[in-house]
C-alpha cells in the first residue's frame, strides 16, 4: 500500500519530482480556465526544473540571506515567476532513502514577492545543519559544461538530529500567503482540473501505513480526517496493483460520521483525489457515478435528498461492490441495516425496524428525538424538573448518552441503568452533573414517560433496538466490510460502536478517529480509553467463541499535534484549557500531547476594563447607530445561548453572524468574538477561583491575596459544574478560530481565567487605555455568497440568509427563509396547538412553491419535493400531491392524490406516468382506484381501469364487490350469474327481478322459482296468518309469485315449484280451502310433507267448527281423515330425535343454521309465537342465535303444546258433534221431542251398512288422532278418563243400541281409511283399559263387559285372563257362590271356549238381575243377546253334529259371528233366563230400576227377548221342544213384551198362530231397515228339504256343504272382515285385515324419509351407529303410543320370572336408546362434527378395503380431527371473508382503509383458496390416500397448520383439533432408552 499514494512519472518530466502548493495549484487552474498561453508556458517551466534545468534565469534565490536553505525564483514570462525549494522528502520507501524534490510554493508576478520568504529561510534552517546542507547539495552535471543536474538521494539517517523549527510570526495578511505552503501534491496532471494528494508528515505516514486497526486522537484541524483518507486511497490503488488477473475482490471500505456534511465533503475530496490518481480500479463508469453520487448541490438540504437519488440503495444487503468505497452517516447506515431486519421474522428484530424506519416518513417527522427536537419539544415540558441543572445543552446527551448509551446499559435488559448504578457512577471519570446525580435521573424518568406517550424513541433506543435484534438471532443480511472509518467518533454513543464493529469482518480493519475534548455533547463523557477497552473486551470474547482461536492484535494507538487549521497564538490558548481540565480531573478526558501550531500568530485578545454603568462598551465594540460596524463574513459573534442572542441582537442589531456555542458546531471563521461567556455563566465567581490553583508562581500584576483558589480536594463535587463550563464553552469556543480569537466579558466571573492565561502569556489584555485593534473586516460579495452556502450547508438558514442578503442574492434569500420556516415549523410540533403548526407548514411548504418556481436545473424539483413534504405535515396532501407531481415523484404524487381522496387525479397520475413509478406501487394505487371506483356506483373513472371483460371479473370477483359485478353482468346479458350474486349478498328479492329479466331462460325462470319458494318459506314459514300476507315482504313475493312465467318450465318442474300456489291461495282476500285441500292432497301423494304440513295448518288453524258440527258423516270422516294427517305430522316432527338436523323442517318453521351449531329463528317464527314455547325457553329472543340443543329443545317444546291445543280444540268439535250418535227417538219414531237435540237426526232408511261402517270409522279415526296426542304427552294424567269415554263410544260404534244401526257383521274395514291403525290403536287402548280397570268403579260391571266383548273381539284373551280385576281384586258382591267370580263367567261366557260357557253366562246374568247390580242396560242386552244366540246354535247342534244340523236355520248374521260358536259341546240350557228376563222388564216397567244406567236408550231392547223366542221355536226341532216350555210362558209375559212396543202388538197376535209365523213377525220387525239381517243357512246335502221364502223378506239364502265353510261363505256375502286374531275362518285376523285397508302409513310420508334404527346382536353389544340418529318415527311413535297406553296400568300384574326378564331386557335396550338420544342431543358441536367426519372415514375405509396397517390407523383416528380442523379454519375465513364487504366498509369509514381492506380480502381469498385445495386433497374419498405416503400426510398437516395460522382468529376448536393430529401424526415420538445395568466391579481384584 506504500507505494500506491505515488504517480508514476507523466509525460515529459524528469527525474525531480515535483512537490506544489496548494496556492500554485489555484494559479494553474487559473491560468487554464482564462489564459491557455500562460499555462503551457508555468507547465513548461515545472517539466524543466523536473528534468534538472537550473539555469541562472531557473535558479535565482529570492531571500535577503546567503545562508539557511534557499528559496529560489525561476523567471517565466516578463515579471511572471515561480517560486520554489529544494528539499529533501522521504519517497513511498522513505525507511531506505531521501532524495530531493522540488517544492513549488508560488506562481505570481515580480512586484508581489514580499519579505516573507526571508522569514521561510529562517523558518527552514530551523531544521539543522544536516538538513541545509542536503538542500543545498548538487550532483555533478550530467554533462560537464551543463546545467542539468540529477536529484541527490541521501540515508534516512542525518548525522545531527533535527530541532524544532522555528515558528513563523507572521500577521494576518502573512499568514494568507504562507498557509497554503504547507500542504502540498505530490504531481500536478497536466490538463486535469482535480484533487492532489497531499504530502504526509511522518507521523501521518505512520497512520496510513497502519496494518491494524488504529485509534487517532487529535483537535481539529490535525488531519485526521486526511489520514483515514489517505488510507482509503492506499487500499484502494493496492487492491488495483494486484487485483489484475487475480480475481482479488474490491475492498469494501465504509466512511461512517455523523456529520452529514461532513460526509458528503468528504467523499466530494475522495472522488477528487481519484480523478487525479486515476487509479484504484475504478472504470469512467464508476468514477462517474461515485461523482454523480456526490454532485454538490448549491442550495438542497442533503438530508431531504431521496435515497433513490443518491445511487445507494435502501438496503444494506443490497450493497454491491461497485458502491464501495461508501461514505455514509451513522443514521443512513442504521436505516439501511434496519430495511433488512424488518424483512425478518424475529420480534425484536421487526420492533428495531419500525422503532426508527418511520423517521422517513413526513408525517411522522419527529419521533426521532434528535438535539433539536429535545430542545423544541421536550425540553419546555421538561424545564421546571432542570431548574437546578442549568441549561438544555448536554442534557439529552446525558439521558441518551450515559444512562441509556454507556458500556453498562447493555448489562440491563431495558437497556438503561437503574437509578442505583447510574449515581453511583465515579465523578473522576463522570463529573458532568456527578453532584446531582438524583434530580438528572429523575428527569430522566419524566424524559422517558413523555416520549413513551408519543411513541418517539432517541439514539440510544434505535442502537439499542438493532443490537438486541442481531444478538437475538436476527442475521445481518448482506456481507460484512473490509475496513471500517469512523470519524468523529466522540459524537457517537459508546454503545454505537458495537453496531459498527458488527459490521466489520475484519479485526484490524477498524480506524477510530476523534476529539473528546472538542465534543459539543458535554455529558457524554467519551473518552478514547473506554472506547479503546470496550472494543478489546468485545474482540477477546468473539475470538474466544471462534474454534480457531487467533491472536488478538491490539489495535494502535496514534495522536496528531499539528494543528493545520489554526496559529498557535490561538492553539496555545486552547491546550491550556485542557490542561486545566486534565489538572482537576484527569479521568475525564483522553492524555493528549501539546498541540502546536505550524505557524505562530497573534494571541487571543481579552477585553476587559470597561464599566458597564459609565460607557457602554458594546458601543465601542460594535459601533453606535451613527456610526454602524459591520463584521465580515468569516468573522462570527458567539454567544452561548438563545437568550444570549436576542439579547445582543436587541442591543447592536443587525451587524453580522451572531450565533451559539450549539450553532457553531462543524464551522469554522477567521475571526470569533466570545462574548460575556462568562457572565452568563451558571457557576458562580468563589467556584471558577479553582483555576487560580492551576498557576503556578507569581502573577505579575497580582498580589498574592488576589491568586488564592479554593481547596478543590476538599469538595471535589462543588466543582463539576466547573468543568463542564470549561469543556463545553472555552474548548468549543477556541476551536472555531483560525485566526483571530477575541473575548469580551465584563463580569467578574471570567476574572479567574484571564489571570490563569495571563500567567501563561497566553492572551493580550485590552484595556480602554490600550490601542484596541480593528475589529470588523469587510467582505465581498463572493465573500458573502461562500459563507451563505457554507452556513446553508450547516443548516444555519438564518445567518444564510443574512449573508445572502450582503451578497445580493435575493433568490438564495429566499430559499434560506423558505428553510427557516421548515424549522420554525419542526419546532412547533407537540408545543403548539395543532392548527398552528399546519400553519406553520403549510407557510413553509408555500416559500418551497415559489422557490421551485424560480430555481434553475434540478434544485426545482428538489424545493418542490421538500414543500410537498411540508405539506403533507400541514394536513394538506392535495397540494402535497401537485407539489410531488411538480417535482417529479409521481409515486409520491399519486399516493397523495389517493390520501386526498382524489382518484380521479390518481387514475391521470396512473396512466400518464406508471412506467416512471414502481410496479408494485402502481399496482397497488390501481387496485385502490378500482376498489373506490368499483364500490362506488355514481361515480365513474376518468379512464377505463380494465383492459378486458375477463380481468376486470376476475378482480371484482377476487376482492367480493357484488354490486359492480351485478352491473357488469347485467350490462353483457348475464342475468343469471347476477342474479346469483343478489342471492350471495343476502338480496333475494332483487334476485328474483334480475332472474325473471330473462324470462325466456329455462335456468332462469327454475331459479327464480327456487329462490321465490325459499323466500316464501322463510318469511311465510309455518305459524304465520294469512294477514301476514298483505303487508312487507310476503306483499311483494306474492307479487313477484304472479309475474313467474311458467311456459319455459317442464312439466316435471312445475309439479316441483308447485308449492308456490299454496301461498298465493293463502293469500287470496277470501282463504281458498279447496285449493289448499287439493294441493295437500298432491303433497302428500308426492311425500312432500312439509308442504302438506303447511297447507293443511292454515286450513284446520282455526278449525271450522260452524261448519263441522252439522256436517254429514262422510264430510265429518273426510275432515278427520285430513286432520289425522296434519297432527300425525306435528306428531313426528315433536317426536323426531333430531328435528332440527332435517332441512326440511327447519325451512317449515323458518329456522337458518349460521353454523354447526348456530341457529336463528326467523322473527314471527312459530317457535316464537307457539304457546308454551316462552314460558319454556324465556331467553328465546328474536334473531338471537340458538344453539343446537336449545333450538332442538324449544321447536319440539313448540310442536308438542302447538300439537295439544290443536287435538284438543279438535277433540272439543267431535264432542259437540252430531255425527258420533244418533238420536232413537227419531230413527224409531220419526220425531224428535227435544229442541236443543245434540244427536244426529237420521231416517231409518239411511241407516245401511255405509253409515254403520262410516261411524266406526270416525270413532276409529278420533281414537288414532287422540292417541298421538297421549304419545306425544305420556305424562298426561287424564289418559285414564279420556280412553275409557272412547271405548264407550267406540262400543256403541261397533254394537249399536239399535238393530237398525247395523251390527258387527255390517263391519267392511276396506271401506274405513287408516282402519289397520285404528284397530291397532283400539287394542291396545282395550288392553291397558283391561289392566288398569278397577272393580271399585261404580261402573264396573259395565266397563267389564264392554272390554270383555271388545277384548275378545280384538283378540285379547290374555289380558282379560291376567287383569288385576280378574285376578286380584274381586268384591264379594260379584260372587254368585263363595267360589265362583261372575267376572270369570262373563269371560267364559262371550268367549265361547267351554262348555259350560252358556250356563255360565245364564247364571252371571242370573246374579245380576237377581242382586240389582248397576250396570248399563244396552251392554247388558248386548249380553243377553250373545248367550241367546249362543244357546239357538248350540241346541240345533246338540243332537246332530252333522253338516245338515243347521239346514233350514234362518238367523242374524251377527249371532254367527264370534269364536267358537259352532263348537256343539256347549251345555245348552236356559236355567230359567227367560224368568230373569221377565224379572227384569217388571222392575223396568215399575221404573224400581235403579241400578241400571242409560234407560231411555233401550227401546229396541225388549224386542230382543221377542226375537229370541221367535227365532228359538222357528229355528228348534219339535223333539227339542221340551226344552222351551212355550206353554209356561203366561200371557202376562207376552202381554208386558207387547205393550213395550206398540207397533207390534196386533202382529205379534196374529203371527203367533203358528211355527212359521214366528220368522213372518221377526221379519216384520225388520221391516224398513235397510241393512239386510237375516240369513238362510241351506246345507247342500242330498234329500234335505228347503223352505222357500218370499223375496220381500230379503233373507239371504247360503247354500253350504260343510259347517266349517259357513264363515267363510258368510263373509263373501256380507263383505266384512274379521276382528280377532285367533277368530275361525269367518272372522279374518288382523293381520289379514291390515293387509285388506291400505294403512295410512303408505298414503303419507311419515317417518319423512327417516330410516328405522336397526339393533342386531344381544342387548349387551347394543352400541351407537351413524344412523341412530335418523331413526324411525313411525316405529317410535307405535313404541310411544303402546307405552302410554299400557302406563295407565298402574296396578301390579302378576308376570312369571320370564315375563321378568323379558321386561328387564326391553327396558334396559330402551334406556340406552334414550340415553344415546340425549347424549346427540346435548353433546358439542365439534362431537358431532368429529363423529360425522369419523363415520364417512370408516365408510370409506370399508368399502375401499383399506388393509390393515399403520396408515389406516392415522386415516381412522388423528385424519378425522385434522379435517375438522381444517374445515373449522375455512368456516372461519369464509365468515371473515363475507364480512369484508369492501363497498358497506368504504361508506361507513371512508376510502382511507381501502388499501388495509383490500390486502385483507385478497389475503382470505388466497389463504381459502389454499384452504379448499387442502381439502379436495384430504377429504376421505381423494386419492391422495390410496398411495399412503405418510410424510406426504406429514407434509399435508404442516400446510393445515400454517393455513390456520393465516386465518383469523382460526375458529373455536380447530387449535385443538390441529394439535391432536400433529402429535399423533408430525410429532416425533420419544422412546426413552433403557439405561443398561453398570457393571459391578466391586468384587474385581485390585491387583
Amino acid at each position: 500500500m506504500k507505494a500506491a499514494l505515488y504517480f508514476e512519472n507523466a509525460d515529459g518530466f524528469g527525474e525531480w519530482r515535483i512537490l506544489i502548493a496548494t496556492n500554485a495549484t489555484k494559479k494553474l487552474r487559473e491560468f487554464r480556465g482564462n489564459d491557455g498561453k500562460k499555462f503551457k508556458i508555468v507547465v513548461k517551466k515545472i517539466k524543466e526544473l523536473s528534468n534538472g534545468h537550473f539555469s541562472d534565469d531557473n535558479q535565482k534565490r529570492l531571500d535577503g540571506t546567503r545562508s539557511g536553505v534557499p528559496i529560489f525564483e525561476a523567471k517565466m514570462q516578463r515579471d511572471l515567476r515561480l517560486v520554489y525549494q529544494i528539499d529533501c522528502v522521504p519517497d513511498h520507501d522513505g525507511e531506505v532513502r531521501l532524495p530531493q524534490v522540488i517544492r513549488i510554493f508560488e506562481i505570481c508576478t515580480h512586484t508581489q514577492l514580499n519579505r516573507i520568504w526571508d522569514a521561510m529561510n529562517r523558518h527552514l534552517s530551523g531544521k539543522g545543519r544536516e538538513y541545509i546542507q542536503r538542500c543545498t547539495f548538487r550532483n555533478p552535471p550530467v554533462h560537464p559544461g551543463d546545467k542539468v543536474y540529477l536529484p541527490a538521494v541521501f540515508p534516512p539517517e542525518m548525522q545531527d538530529a533535527i530541532v524544532k523549527p522555528t515558528s513563523l510570526v507572521l500577521g494576518n495578511q502573512e499568514m494568507d500567503q504562507v498557509r497554503p505552503f504547507i500542504r502540498v501534491a505530490f504531481r500536478l496532471i497536466a490538463m486535469k482540473d482535480v484533487q492532489h494528494v497531499f504530502e504526509l508528515t511522518p507521523q501521518e505516514r505512520k497512520i496510513v501505513e497502519c496494518t491494524t486497526s488504529c485509534y487517532v486522537l487529535g483537535r481539529s484541524g490535525t488531519g485526521k480526517t486526511t489520514t483515514m483518507l489517505f488510507k482509503m486511497l492506499g487500499i484502494q490503488r493496492a487492491w488495483q496493483l494486484h487485483s489484475e488477473g487475480s480475481g482479488m475482490p474490491r475492498p469494501r471500505q465504509l466512511f461512517v460520521t455523523k456529520s452529514a456534511v461532513l460526509a458528503n465533503k468528504v467523499e466530494e475530496y475522495f472522488v477528487k483525489l481519484l480523478e487525479s490518481l486515476s487509479l484504484a480500479g475504478c472504470t469512467l463508469e464508476e468514477l462517474a457515478r461515485l461523482k454523480s453520487r456526490n454532485t454538490f448541490r448549491r442550495l438542497v438540504d442533503n438530508d431531504d435528498v431521496p435515497a433513490a437519488r443518491s445511487g445507494i440503495p435502501p438496503r444494506y444487503s443490497e450493497l454491491e461492490d461497485h458502491h464501495f468505497p461508501l461514505f455514509l452517516t451513522f443514521d443512513r447506515l442504521a436505516n439501511m441495516i434496519a430495511a433488512d431486519i424488518l424483512d425478518t421474522d424475529c420480534p425484536e428484530a421487526g420492533r428495531a425496524a419500525k422503532l426508527f424506519g418511520r423517521s422517513q416518513d413526513p408525517e411522522v417527522l419527529g419521533s426521532f428525538v434528535t438535539d433539536d427536537v429535545f430542545r423544541h419539544r421536550y425540553w419546555p415540558h421538561l424545564a421546571h424538573l432542570t431548574r437546578c441543572l442549568g441549561q438544555v445543552v448536554g442534557l439529552h446527551c446525558i439521558l441518551s448518552g450515559i444512562i441509556k448509551g454507556s458500556e453498562k446499559s447493555l448489562e440491563f435488559d431495558e437497556g438503561t441503568l437503574d437509578k442505583n448504578t447510574y449515581c453511583g457512577l465515579s465523578s473522576r471519570t463522570n463529573p458532568t452533573f456527578s453532584d446531582q446525580r438524583e434530580g438528572v435521573y429523575t428527569l430522566f424518568e419524566a424524559y422517558s414517560k413523555l416520549k413513551c406517550q408519543r411513541q418517539d424513541h432517541d439514539i440510544a433506543d434505535r442502537t439499542h433496538s438493532i443490537l438486541k435484534a442481531l444478538l437475538g438471532g436476527a442475521p445481518l443480511k448482506g456481507p460484512q466490510v473490509d475496513f471500517l472509518y469512523v470519524d468523529e467518533a466522540q459524537d457517537n454513543l459508546l454503545i454505537d460502536a458495537l453496531l459498527l464493529k458488527s459490521i466489520c469482518r475484519n479485526p484490524e480493519g477498524l480506524f477510530w478517529a476523534g476529539d473528546t475534548a472538542q465534543t459539543i455533547s458535554a455529558g457524554s463523557s467519551f473518552r478514547f480509553d473506554d472506547l479503546k477497552a470496550f472494543l478489546y473486551r468485545i474482540e477477546v470474547e468473539q475470538a474466544s467463541h471462534n474454534v480457531r482461536e487467533r491472536a488478538v492484535t491490539p489495535p494502535a494507538s496514534f495522536q496528531l499535534a499539528i494543528n493545520y487549521r489554526s496559529h498557535g497564538g490561538i492553539v496555545n490558548c486552547a491546550h491550556s484549557v485542557i490542561e486545566l481540565i486534565s489538572h482537576f480531573w484527569p479521568n475525564s478526558i483522553d492524555s493528549i500531547q501539546p498541540e502546536h501550531g505550524i505557524v505562530d500568530g497573534l494571541k487571543p485578545i481579552f477585553f476587559t476594563g470597561w464599566d458597564k454603568d459609565t460607557v457602554r462598551y458594546e458601543q465601542f465594540l460594535f459601533g453606535t447607530s451613527d456610526s454602524h460596524i459591520e463584521f465580515g463574513a468569516q468573522q462570527c459573534i458567539l454567544v452561548r445561548d438563545e437568550e444570549a442572542k436576542k439579547k445582543l441582537q436587541q442591543q447592536v442589531g443587525d451587524i453580522g453572524l451572531i450565533m451559539t456555542l450549539y450553532d457553531s458546531k462543524g464551522l469554522e471563521f477567521n475571526d470569533v468574538l466570545l462574548y460575556n461567556f462568562f457572565e452568563d455563566s451558571s457557576v458562580d465567581l468563589s467556584r471558577w477561583r479553582l483555576v487560580l490553583a492551576a498557576i503556578n508562581g507569581a502573577v505579575e500584576g497580582y498580589k498574592p491575596c488576589q491568586l488564592q483558589a479554593p481547596c478543590f480536594e476538599r469538595d471535589e463535587s462543588r466543582y463539576v459544574g466547573l468543568c463542564r463550563e470549561v469543556s463545553e464553552t472555552l474548548i468549543c469556543g477556541n476551536s472555531r478560530a483560525r485566526k483571530n480569537m477575541w473575548i469580551v466579558d465584563k463580569s467578574d466571573k471570567g476574572e479567574p481565567m484571564r489571570i490563569f492565561w495571563t500567567s501563561r502569556s497566553q492572551i493580550q489584555i485590552c484595556t480602554p487605555e490600550t490601542d484596541v485593534p480593528h475589529l470588523a473586516v469587510s467582505s465581498t460579495p463572493q465573500e458573502w455568497a461562500e459563507s451563505g452556502i457554507s452556513l446553508f450547508q450547516h443548516k444555519r438558514y438564518t445567518q444564510a440568509m443574512h449573508c445572502f442578503e450582503r451578497a445580493n442574492m435575493p433568490r438564495e434569500v429566499r430559499v434560506a427563509e423558505a428553510y427557516h420556516l421548515r424549522e420554525l415549523a419542526r419546532a412547533k410540533v407537540g408545543i403548539a396547538l395543532p392548527s398552528e403548526e399546519c400553519r406553520a407548514f403549510a407557510k413553509a411548504a408555500d416559500a418551497f412553491v415559489n422557490c421551485g418556481n424560480e430555481a434553475p436545473g434540478e434544485e426545482t424539483l428538489q424545493y418542490y419535493r421538500t414543500a410537498a413534504e411540508c405539506y403533507v405535515r400541514a394536513a394538506d396532501d392535495c397540494k402535497a400531491a401537485d407539489a410531488y407531481l411538480n417535482a417529479g415523484e409521481y409515486e409520491l404524487a399519486a399516493k397523495r392524490y389517493r390520501k386526498a381522496g382524489k382518484f380521479d387525479k390518481t387514475v391521470n397520475v396512473l396512466k400518464s406516468h406508471s412506467k416512471k413509478m414502481s410496479c408494485d406501487c402502481a399496482d397497488e394505487l390501481l387496485t385502490v382506484c378500482r376498489l373506490y371506483y368499483c364500490s362506488k356506483n355514481n361515480e365513474k373513472p376518468p379512464s377505463p381501469l380494465f383492459s378486458s371483460f375477463d380481468e376486470e371479473l376476475d378482480f371484482l370477483e377476487t376482492y367480493g364487490l357484488d354490486a359492480a359485478l351485478m352491473v357488469l353482468y347485467k350490462s353483457h346479458g348475464k342475468y343469471v350469474e347476477a342474479a346469483e350474486l343478489h342471492l350471495s349478498e343476502d338480496k333475494p328479492l332483487d334476485a328474483i327481478r334480475v332472474f325473471l329479466k330473462d324470462g325466456t331462460n329455462q335456468l332462469a325462470v327454475r331459479r327464480a322459482a327456487d329462490v321465490l319458494l325459499e323466500c316464501f318459506w322463510k318469511h311465510c314459514s309455518f305459524g304465520v296468518t294469512s294477514k301476514g300476507f298483505h303487508t312487507g315482504i310476503p306483499k311483494t313475493l306474492i307479487s313477484l309469485s304472479q309475474q313467474l312465467p311458467l311456459d319455459p318450465l317442464s312439466p316435471q318442474v312445475r309439479d316441483e315449484v308447485s308449492s308456490i300456489k299454496m301461498f298465493q291461495a293463502v293469500a287470496a282476500e277470501e282463504l281458498d280451502h279447496v285449493t289448499l285441500e287439493a294441493l295437500a292432497e298432491s303433497f302428500i301423494r308426492r311425500k312432500e310433507n312439509i308442504a302438506a304440513l303447511w297447507c293443511l295448518n292454515h286450513i284446520y288453524s282455526p278449525l271450522p267448527q260452524p261448519r263441522l258440527l252439522s256436517a254429514t258423516l262422510d264430510v265429518f270422516a273426510l275432515f278427520l281423515e285430513r286432520f289425522y294427517v296434519y297432527s300425525h305430522l306435528l306428531y313426528v316432527i315433536a317426536s323426531h330425535n333430531d328435528p332440527v338436523g332435517d332441512h326440511d323442517i327447519r325451512r317449515l318453521f323458518g329456522i337458518t343454521q349460521l353454523s354447526e351449531d348456530q341457529y336463528v329463528v326467523q322473527q314471527g317464527s312459530f317457535i316464537l309465537t307457539a304457546p308454551g314455547a316462552q314460558s319454556t325457553y324465556k331467553d328465546t329472543r328474536i334473531n338471537a342465535p340458538y344453539t343446537h340443543a336449545r333450538i332442538t329443545g324449544a321447536l319440539k317444546e313448540s310442536v308438542r303444546s302447538y300439537l295439544r291445543q290443536q287435538i284438543d280444540a279438535e277433540t272439543y268439535l267431535c264432542y259437540d258433534a252430531k255425527v258420533f250418535s244418533h238420536c232413537l227417538s227419531y230413527v224409531s219414531n220419526g220425531f224428535c221431542k227435544y229442541a236443543a237435540c245434540k244427536q244426529q237426526h237420521i231416517q231409518l232408511s239411511s241407516l245401511d251398512n255405509k253409515q254403520y261402517n262410516a261411524r266406526v270409522g270416525i270413532h276409529l279415526q278420533q281414537m288414532r288422532i287422540l292417541q298421538l296426542l297421549f304419545s306425544a304427552f305420556p305424562e298426561m294424567r287424564d289418559v285414564k278418563d279420556d280412553i275409557a269415554d272412547w271405548i264407550s263410544h267406540l262400543y256403541e260404534a261397533f254394537f249399536p243400541p239399535f238393530r237398525a244401526q247395523g251390527s258387527l257383521a255390517d263391519l267392511d274395514l276396506s271401506s274405513i281409511q287408516g282402519a289397520s291403525d285404528g284397530i291397532r290403536v283400539t287394542k291396545n287402548w282395550v288392553r291397558g283399559a283391561i289392566y288398569s280397570l278397577g272393580p271399585r268403579s261404580p261402573d264396573f260391571l259395565t266397563n267389564i263387559l264392554r272390554l270383555i266383548k271388545l277384548g275378545s273381539t280384538f283378540g285379547e284373551s290374555d289380558a282379560l285372563q291376567n287383569a288385576n280385576c280378574v285376578q286380584c281384586y274381586r268384591p264379594e258382591i260379584l260372587f254368585r257362590n263363595p267360589d265362583r267370580y261372575i267376572v270369570e263367567d262373563m269371560i267364559v261366557s262371550i268367549q265361547s271356549s267351554t262348555e259350560t260357557s252358556i250356563s255360565a253366562g245364564i247364571l252371571g246374568l242370573q246374579h245380576i238381575i237377581r242382586n240389582n247390580l248397576r250396570v248399563n242396560l244396552s251392554v247388558l242386552c248386548d249380553y243377553i243377546e250373545e248367550i241367546l244366540g249362543a244357546y239357538v246354535i248350540a241346541l240345533r247342534l246338540k243332537d246332530n253334529r252333522g253338516a245338515d244340523s243347521l239346514h233350514g236355520v234362518v238367523l242374524p248374521r251377527s249371532w254367527l259371528i264370534g269364536k267358537n260358536k259352532l263348537d256343539a259341546r256347549k251345555d245348552a240350557r236356559l236355567i230359567h233366563l227367560l224368568d230373569d228376563i221377565q224379572y227384569l222388564l217388571e222392575k223396568l216397567q215399575s221404573n224400581s230400576a235403579a241400578g241400571y244406567s242409560h234407560t231411555t236408550r233401550i227401546m229396541g231392547h225388549p224386542n230382543v227377548c221377542c226375537r229370541k223366542f221367535f227365532f228359538d221355536v222357528h229355528n228348534c226341532h219339535a223333539r227339542s221342544s221340551k226344552y222351551i216350555h212355550c206353554t209356561d210362558v203366561s200371557s202376562k209375559r207376552f202381554t208386558m213384551l207387547i205393550e213395550t212396543n206398540h207397533t207390534l202388538v196386533v202382529e205379534c197376535c196374529v203371527l203367533v198362530a203358528a211355527r212359521e209365523d214366528y220368522l213372518r213377525v221377526i221379519v216384520s220387525y225388520d221391516r224398513d231397515h235397510a241393512i239386510p239381517n237375516l240369513v238362510h243357512l241351506v246345507c247342500k246335502a242330498p234329500r234335505l228339504r228347503t223352505s222357500r221364502f218370499p223375496t220381500r223378506w230379503c233373507i239371504q239364502q247360503l247354500n253350504y256343504s260343510r259347517l266349517d265353510e259357513i264363515p267363510a261363505l258368510l263373509a263373501s256375502i256380507s263383505k266384512h272382515s274379521s276382528l280377532s286374531v285367533d277368530a275361525p275362518a269367518s272372522m279374518p285376523p288382523p293381520a289379514e285385515f291390515l293387509s285388506q285397508a291400505k294403512p295410512v302409513e303408505n298414503q303419507v310420508d311419515l317417518p319423512l324419509h327417516i330410516e328405522p334404527t336397526k339393533v342386531h346382536g344381544a342387548v349387551e353389544d347394543v352400541q351407537d351407529s351413524a344412523s341412530d340418529d335418523a331413526e324411525s318415527v313411525s316405529t317410535t311413535a307405535a313404541t310411544d303410543e303402546e307405552s302410554s297406553a299400557t302406563c295407565v296400568a298402574i296396578l301390579a300384574v302378576v308376570a312369571t320370572d320370564k315375563d321378568v326378564s323379558a321386561a328387564r331386557l326391553v327396558q334396559r335396550v330402551y334406556r340406552q336408546h334414550r340415553q344415546r338420544q340425549k347424549w346427540r342431543l346435548e353433546r358439542t358441536t365439534l362431537e358431532t362434527e368429529r363423529s360425522t367426519l369419523f363415520a364417512t372415514c370408516l365408510k370409506h375405509a370399508q368399502a375401499s378395503g383399506f388393509a390393515p396397517g399403520f396408515y389406516r390407523l392415522l386415516y381412522l383416528g388423528p385424519l378425522p380431527h385434522l379435517l375438522l380442523a381444517l374445515k373449522k379454519g375455512i368456516a372461519i375465513g369464509t365468515f371473515v371473508r363475507n364480512t369484508t364487504k369492501i363497498p358497506g366498509i368504504l361508506l361507513r369509514e371512508g376510502h382511507e382503509c381501502l388499501e388495509e381492506l383490500g390486502r385483507q380480502r385478497s389475503e382470505i381469498s388466497s389463504t381459502l383458496k389454499k384452504g379448499h385445495e387442502l381439502w379436495k386433497k384430504l377429504s376421505p374419498d381423494s386419492d391422495f390416500h390410496k398411495n399412503r405416503d405418510i410424510d406426504s400426510l406429514k407434509d399435508a398437516v404442516l400446510q393445515v397448520k400454517e393455513f390456520l395460522r393465516r386465518i383469523p382468529g382460526s375458529g373455536r376448536g380447530a387449535p385443538e383439533e390441529l394439535d391432536v393430529a400433529y402429535k399423533a401424526i408430525v410429532a416425533r415420538k420419544h422412546v426413552p432408552k433403557k439405561e443398561k445395568p453398570s457393571v459391578n466391579v466391586e468384587d474385581l481384584d485390585p491387583y
